[in-house]
């Protein structure tokens, strides 16, 4: 369950909007809820004007740029020292490629995950000096790696930095340092990602006559993947790079491009930032969390195309291994949490297993925090050593709260959405407590996931100039997400398996309009809802060829009783999570959670009635609860109830039940009930209750 967040809308500002630039209503009400109102912004979203800044506006580039050139003609041995992502792999591919396009006598250098984790590192450096390299650059690395800076001096190499990361407090002492980030750059814009301050490099180097739109032709494909790749917003110049790059990334003429796009089924159509994010940068990404991500530049350079395919079918095997393994400790997180239900109350998910891969839990996390709307730090245990990977919600910040634990930690770093760390294995269950405790002092009221809805719209609006109209507006991604518009108050008519099950057909109506839409990825018994209910949708648009001409399609991204207001549902759960955690209450609150006999009978009825129910929680809320006075906690704690005196048996995972009635041998009472008792028993406001509700 999320919150949904309409943004307001001014219709009458809409329709001026629509009048002016000649789009539907509905793009008018899409342009005035995202604040696009003013010509100058407008024209920034519409435009098609490639513009970039001076890139010698960026601090220490004219360092950097000298220092470049004397390598390059004077033949020293030059190393492009990258990163194991989509980003950093990018980044090396294009400079290593510009800078051997100009004589330089260059190589590259990415350092593996597992053994030698992100940056510079005093191991590499010494290969590095060992091989005669003279010069270090580094992209989307280096702005942290000061000690290792001044070691690669000692052994009498030069460093030049270039990043997107913010800085610490001391520089490192490099040659140049070349970062948006710094206090003292003046540059306009901050927010590229390390594959756009390498491109500003190489502009910096072409000079003042740099044709910008013949380095766009050449090196565009790679700084698309790239700033697509590490999630910076796709606003001002990362916009435009991304514009310029994508029609060149469609029909790339680099071998193992195409050969990965033909691997993932996206060759021979026009690509979008989405194709890229969910296509493109995962098979990327998966040579540097499973294997070498040396294989994935080797890609990006092949000049022969029998190499690019055997490379392309080993980058996408990665991923499918990489998919495998994510699936498996997926499955055993959830096992975990299973063993030990009352985790699940936490406020920050702290799991742990033995040898999980570091490469991919990460990934996992962010899986785990989507289904349970929380924080979550999952940690493999290798011996003496655990690594974590954690990701976040919005309006908290992971990094924050990791750091408050630093004492209990070998190694940290991160930002407020996610955060990595090391430690020993005997200080996890110190640390789970601990970085709780500090969600509980700073966060008592964690912030609930939201889904944000653009605008509303009435079915007779949904058409394909809509369709059209957004398109303007791509690429969508970070900072521009795809619009999402709100479809409220329709009747649900019919609901139509296709593709073999997998996916639903739904035909809802409103007034005198039916509209067909799809729900992806859910199958009937998946599905909640049935015919006659009244919803919300929150629904995207897509124009799709159908015998020859274009039709418009219409794609549910989530859908929820009409009027339900997720934010009171979701209070609900907090009241009842900190019940579960044996925190402090307010009498308000323990009266939220007491039912009456009639909503027993109600939920009750209810699940005799269709022996038993598995699906959301909010949908038998809605089914037995939805009333004035009705509220999610006090629903759960009914559920409670009815399993302890063994008239059902329960499963709760992720906003998910499933209840088993069970056989009634004799008359129960239900305030019978050592849970009901518990409540009772705080009857002063604030009085916390000391019992073992929790371990019914």
């Amino acid at each position: 369950m999320k919150k949904w967040n309409v943004l307001p809308c001014d219709w009458k500002a809409a329709e001026a909007l629509a009048q002016r630039y000649q789009v539907p209503a509905a793009m008018g009400a899409l342009l005035q809820t995202r604040g696009l109102t003013g010509p100058e912004q407008i024209e920034a979203m519409f435009g098609s004007e490639i513009s970039l800044s001076d890139p010698m506006q960026m601090v220490d580039m004219d360092r950097a740029v000298e220092r470049v050139w004397r390598a390059v003609n004077g033949f020293e041995k030059i190393t492009v020292y990258g990163d194991y992502d989509a980003d950093g792999v990018t980044s090396t591919a294009m400079l290593y490629s510009y800078l051997e396009s100009n004589g330089a006598d260059v190589t590259y250098y990415i350092p593996e995950r597992e053994r030698e984790g992100y940056g510079l590192n005093v191991a590499a450096l010494d290969q590095l000096h060992q091989q005669g390299t003279q010069l270090i650059i580094t992209v989307d690395n280096g702005i942290s790696s000061v000690e290792e800076v001044a070691y690669a001096a000692q052994l009498g190499m030069d460093v030049v930095v270039t990043d997107h990361h913010r800085p610490r407090e001391v520089l490192p002492a490099a040659c140049a340092v070349v970062d948006p980030h710094r206090l003292d750059c003046p540059s306009p814009f901050k927010d590229f990602a390390g594959v756009g301050v390498a491109f500003k490099l190489i502009m910096a180097l072409e000079g003042p006559d740099c044709d910008l739109t013949g380095l766009l032709e050449n090196y565009a494909d790679l700084v698309a993947i790239g700033t697509i790749g590490d999630v910076v917003p796709l606003l001002g110049e990362n916009r435009v790079l991304v514009r310029a790059g994508l029609p060149h990334l469609s029909w790339s003429d680099r071998l193992g491009l195409r050969a990965l796009l033909e691997n993932a089924s996206l060759d021979n159509r026009e690509l979008t930032a989405a194709n890229v994010a969910f296509g493109i940068v995962p098979r990327i990404n998966a040579t540097g969390r499973i294997a070498s991500p040396d294989r994935a530049v080797r890609l990006l350079l092949s000049e022969d195309p029998e190499e690019a395919a055997g490379l392309a079918g080993d980058v996408c095997d990665c991923n499918d291994y990489r998919r495998q393994i994510e699936s498996d400790i997926f499955e055993r997180v959830l096992e975990e949490l299973e063993k030990d239900p009352q985790r699940l109350y936490d406020r920050v998910l702290v799991v742990a297993g033995e040898n999980w891969h570091p490469g991919v839990i990460g990934i996992v996390s962010a899986r785990i925090t989507e289904r349970f709307g929380k924080p979550s730090i999952l940690i493999s245990v290798n011996g003496a050593e655990a690594k974590g990977s954690g990701r976040s919600i919005e309006g908290f910040s992971l990094f924050e709260a990791v750091c408050s634990c630093s004492d209990l930690l070998t190694k940290f770093g991160g930002h407020p959405m996610a955060a990595g760390l090391s430690l020993r294995p005997e200080n996890i269950e110190r640390f789970r407590e601990r970085i709780n405790a500090y969600a509980a002092a700073h966060t008592p009221q964690m912030p609930m996931p939201t889904l944000t809805i653009d605008c509303i719209l009435q079915p007779e609006q949904l058409t394909l100039e809509v369709t059209r109209s957004v398109k303007l507006l791509e690429p969508f991604g970070t900072g521009n997400p795809a619009p999402l518009f709100g479809l409220f108050g329709v009747r649900l008519q019919d609901i139509t398996p296709v593709g073999g099950g997998k996916h639903l057909r739904l035909t809802v109506v409103k007034g005198n309009y039916a509209v067909r839409c799809m729900r992806f990825g859910v199958s009937l018994e998946m599905f909640p809802y049935a015919a006659g209910d009244l919803l919300d949708l929150a629904v995207t648009l897509d124009a799709k060829p159908f015998n020859g001409k274009e039709t418009l399609s219409i794609i549910v991204r989530d859908c929820k009783p009409s009027g339900m207001d997720g934010a009171s549902v979701l209070t609900g759960v907090q009241v009842y999570e900190k019940w579960m955690r044996n925190e402090s209450m307010t009498k308000q609150e323990v009266d939220s959670l007491t039912p009456t006999r009639e909503e027993f009978a109600n939920v009750y009825r209810f699940l005799r009635a269709k022996n038993g129910y598995e699906g959301p929680e909010e949908v038998l809320f809605y089914r037995t609860c939805a009333s004035p006075g009705g509220n999610m906690g006090k629903l759960l704690t009914m559920l409670d109830v009815l399993s302890e005196h063994g008239l059902t048996s329960q499963q709760r995972s992720g906003g998910v039940c499933k209840l088993t009635l069970k056989p009634v041998q004799r008359k129960v009472n239900l305030f019978d009930s050592k849970i009901l008792a518990g409540l009772r028993a705080l009857q002063k406001e604030g009085e916390p209750y000391g019992g073992e509700t929790q371990n019914l």
